[in-house]
């Protein structure tokens, strides 16, 4: 992780539509949501509300009546992985969608109109990391960044940054900038001059059970009282809290398994 604050506005500012390929929406699609929702509710003081139906049952995530992320509930018979999915904006979900088919990448849901809400498609890249797309119509996505429990970073773990960075900057137009180590693949995405994510090739260290695959952040106040919290309510560490040049950072999975990653910036950090 090289620019947690990339994607986020200033502290609890809105955000207006975002420019193609501006990550706009977090989604957990879980089999048990009702006790999805109370893991998140404590954890991160969300409240909840009804969303689009058309994939089956859906809230959206809210903090202080703004929109921060979606929760889905699968159907018994699929056994498909649990984890946070970023979404990333189009202007034009069906050619993006196009694109990304023509590129290597495969489409496994739509594109497909999310009621009024906008259109919206889910797909993988040539690794099989899977993400969204999004074309906002009412709903532009994530309202409010930069407080906690709101999204903070999303960063694609995979084998190596090369090739499948020429992927994304295919399909959504970005550039990169890679981090200059001998010891570290590392580079980020940026759109209009902006980091809005980042590439992570971690190599033979990339977990067996899940491959390639997006980590989304979650800014909170106090990192160690998160995974205090985390284990609590039944969730687990993975990656105990750590300080970084971007603040504290922790990994964590809730009780379905779902992966993601806290992080406490250094503004809120006391000593």
């Amino acid at each position: 992780m090289t620019e947690v604050r990339g994607s986020a506005g200033p502290n609890g500012g809105t955000h207006a539509r975002r420019a193609p390929g501006t990550p706009c929406w977090v989604s957990l699609m879980v089999h048990g949501l009702t006790a999805t929702e109370e893991f998140y509710e404590a954890l991160f003081g969300w409240e909840f509300q009804p969303g689009p139906q058309q994939l089956g049952p859906y809230v959206r995530a809210l903090l202080d009546g703004q929109e921060i992320a979606g929760i889905g509930q699968l159907p018994p018979d699929r056994q498909l992985p649990i984890a946070w999915t970023p979404y990333f904006a189009s202007e034009d979900v069906d050619l993006t969608a196009e694109t990304a088919r023509l590129c290597g990448g495969t489409v496994g849901v739509g594109p497909l109109d999310a009621a009024e809400a906008g259109r919206m498609a889910i797909g993988s890249d040539p690794s099989g990391a899977v993400f969204g797309i999004w074309q906002a119509s009412a709903r532009l996505g994530t309202a409010v960044t930069g407080v906690p429990g709101t999204p903070a970073w999303n960063e694609l773990l995979t084998f190596e940054t090369a090739s499948v960075a020429k992927f994304y900057e295919a399909v959504f137009g970005y550039t990169e900038e890679p981090v200059v180590s001998a010891d570290f693949d590392y580079l980020t995405l940026h759109v209009e001059g902006r980091p809005v994510a980042g590439i992570h090739g971690v190599g033979l260290s990339l977990p067996r059970d899940r491959g390639p695959h997006w980590l989304t952040y979650f800014e909170v106040a106090d990192a160690d009282a998160t995974l205090r919290e985390v284990a609590e309510l039944g969730g687990q560490v993975l990656k105990p809290a750590r300080d970084s040049a971007h603040g504290r950072v922790a990994t964590v999975a809730d009780p379905e398994g779902a992966v993601f990653s806290v992080i406490q910036s250094p503004r809120r950090v006391t000593s």
